[in-house]
């Protein structure tokens, strides 16, 4: 039969899971690469290589703060096509689900606070993904 100590000796050499927020860091190099990938939505990964895309994927587990002070500054186009890649890039790789932490939610938010959200925008998103949290986020977030 397990003691208290031996449960608590089994739990402290298993360790807990952390997600690998290793990858490519959050910066303007990697807007650009992913702004590139979105005019190429319909190939295998998004065009991007092997590497990239698992470099890539921790940029989804990203705080939504990250996201909205590194394109603060980007034209709406880059936001738009952010949106639509990112959208897709969940969808399609491996690794990128990113459910209510979306970083799509964070781009729309500030398109939104631009006043610059098009209006098309939320039915072609609904048509090319799953995760229902987009494009608003939680309601429980909005509250």
């Amino acid at each position: 039969m397990l003691e208290l100590r031996d449960i608590h000796e089994l739990t402290m050499s298993v360790g807990s899971w952390q997600p690998d927020l290793d990858g490519a860091p959050l910066d303007s190099a990697l807007l650009d690469r992913l702004i590139e990938a979105a005019d190429t939505l319909e190939r295998q990964a998004l065009g991007l290589a092997p590497q990239e895309v698992a470099a890539f994927a921790s940029c989804m587990r990203r705080e939504a703060a990250e996201w909205q002070a590194l394109v603060r500054e980007r034209p709406d186009a880059d936001l738009v096509a952010l949106v639509r890649v990112l959208t897709v890039a969940e969808q399609k790789l491996p690794n990128w689900e990113a459910g209510n932490r979306s970083p799509v939610i964070a781009l729309a938010a500030e398109l939104r606070r631009r006043g610059t959200y098009p209006p098309s925008l939320t039915a072609w998103i609904k048509a090319n993904s799953t995760n229902k949290f987009l494009p608003w986020g939680s309601l429980l977030d909005r509250l």
